[in-house]
């Protein structure tokens, strides 16, 4: 039995709630040529999840939110650019 307690967070970048959630693990299996899973955050969406980083518990608060939002300007959903105009 898992002790994995999920964890949730949202946060408003650009107008848009972006909702991530932490699934447990999963271990390998060989039969079928899966290799093992850490702790994961995903993004959520409607009917699908994007795997974003592993959960690693006792990261602080301000950790886990700054690499989620490195995460999303990766995506081109985060911050805008410096010179972008808005507008």
């Amino acid at each position: 039995m898992s002790s994995h307690k999920p964890e949730q967070r949202h946060l408003f970048v650009r107008g848009r709630d972006f909702h991530f959630v932490t699934y447990d693990g999963q271990p390998a299996n060989e039969r079928r040529g899966e290799a093992a899973v850490p702790p994961m955050w995903f993004l959520m969406g409607p009917a699908k999840r994007w795997p974003v980083m592993p959960h690693v518990v006792g990261q602080s608060d301000e950790d886990v939110e700054k690499a989620m939002m490195n995460w999303l300007t990766a995506q081109g959903l985060g911050r805008l650019p410096k010179n972008a105009k808005t507008g």
